[in-house]
């Protein structure tokens, strides 16, 4: 039985899913100002990962996720594209995410016939 099973390839199992934890995500992409003011907002219920509520800064996401957060009584809805590596300035931190609120973007968007 054994000659018809590839060589090192296991079937069915997958890589491990690489996560952050939440609050340091919200950190690195600049949308709170402290660690701690992003595990604050947490703490109170304002964040949702994928749909569902956290109350947990220590809460894993990962690349796809879509998050729901108050940032400045605004309510904003992004998904995430990549984990950062560090709390890097601004230009970088627009990359970590992908804002699906497209109302507020064509707000902040010109028309070409302006």
């Amino acid at each position: 039985m054994a000659k018809y099973r590839s060589e090192g390839h296991e079937k069915g199992i997958v890589a491990p899913r690489v996560t952050m934890r939440l609050e340091k995500w919200l950190w690195q992409a600049r949308f709170y100002q402290s660690r701690r003011q992003a595990a604050e907002i947490i703490a109170e219920g304002h964040i949702r990962i994928n749909g569902r509520p956290t109350m947990k800064a220590s809460a894993p996401i990962g690349t796809g996720d879509t998050l729901t957060l108050l940032q400045e009584g605004v309510v904003r809805l992004i998904r995430v594209q990549i984990l950062g590596k560090r709390r890097g300035p601004s230009y970088e931190a627009l990359t970590l995410y992908t804002d699906l609120d497209v109302e507020r973007i064509r707000a902040a968007t010109p028309s070409p016939l302006e």
